[in-house]
């Protein structure tokens, strides 16, 4: 029998336009194997509504046609279930994808699905919120809000809106508890890892494994401003790790107080939180298609 295979496709994601997806999908894919569907979102959290709904009707295979938010949406749902998850990167920065090594060309990235490769991963739930990629307080946060409000988002326009929020920005006091063991720490930012990147092969934490039950806490310390062009040069030479201003602690339950609410990003979405984040690792619950 045929394999079941529901696309879910984000029609704004990354400011690409897919209404010529499914013709190119049904080009590329194994029709020998698959009887695919296609749907598009029209509503911020649709992709989580869409995906339920494969579970539901028992789908095989539920393929995220989209960035790492669209991504999160529908793992979310799939997490813990026996159903793979596909990716076609459709993203402005499409981090978990590159950290999969699942090629940014659609037609690849489709017959990456015909080989039904399946791969489990770990995920995360930061205060009842699930990511996959990565999750982050501070600096990071603030950014991810807002780039969240830009009409043409992509790589320049983050770096645009880093530039100009970077001077007034103040780094923020943290006392953290990773398995157990107690730090203090005065941090610029945050990061929250479970691969190895941001996304446009931003590396903060160069080592980390998606599948070794464990989350990099990535420590960015504060730095003068007129280093932030050599802090931003090891972050793409995955080197970020080497420098002073960068510790990594790698842990499983890990709680994060702060002096005040404020946003924190999940995969890239901003989300307001309380002063205390609680963020837990969940190993190989995640089946994906790499």
């Amino acid at each position: 029998m045929k394999k079941s295979v529901l696309f879910i496709i984000n029609p704004i994601s990354g400011g690409k336009k897919k209404s010529d997806f499914p013709a190119l999908a049904k080009k590329n894919l194994n029709l020998n194997l698959f009887s695919p569907d296609f749907v598009y979102t029209e509503w911020p959290t649709h992709a989580s509504d869409l995906a339920q709904e494969a579970v539901n009707n028992k789908k095989d295979v539920v393929v995220s046609v989209g960035g790492d938010g669209t991504i999160n949406e529908i793992a979310s749902v799939l997490e813990g279930t026996e159903i793979s998850m596909g990716i076609i990167p459709f993203g402005s920065g499409n981090g978990l994808a590159r950290s999969l090594g699942i090629s940014l060309n659609n037609q690849k990235a489709l017959h990456t699905i015909n080989n039904l490769n399946i791969r489990k991963i770990d995920s995360a739930i930061l205060n009842e919120r699930k990511f996959f990629n990565m999750a982050g307080l501070g600096f990071d946060a603030h950014i991810s809000s807002k780039f969240a409000q830009l009409k043409n988002r992509g790589l320049k326009g983050y770096i645009q809106t880093a530039l100009r929020e970077i001077s007034s920005y103040s780094s923020e006091n943290y006392n953290l508890e990773i398995d157990g063991s107690h730090y203090h720490r005065e941090a610029f930012m945050i990061s929250i890892a479970n691969s190895c990147q941001y996304g446009n092969n931003a590396y903060i934490s160069p080592q980390a494994e998606l599948d070794d039950g464990l989350l990099d806490v990535c420590i960015i310390k504060p730095f003068p401003l007129v280093q932030f062009p050599v802090v931003g040069y090891h972050l793409f030479n995955k080197t970020i790790h080497t420098t002073s201003y960068v510790e990594i602690i790698k842990g499983k339950d890990i709680r994060i107080n702060r002096t005040k609410r404020g946003v924190v990003h999940v995969d890239g979405e901003p989300v307001e939180m309380d002063n205390l984040i609680e963020i837990k690792a969940k190993p190989l619950s995640l089946s994906l298609l790499t």
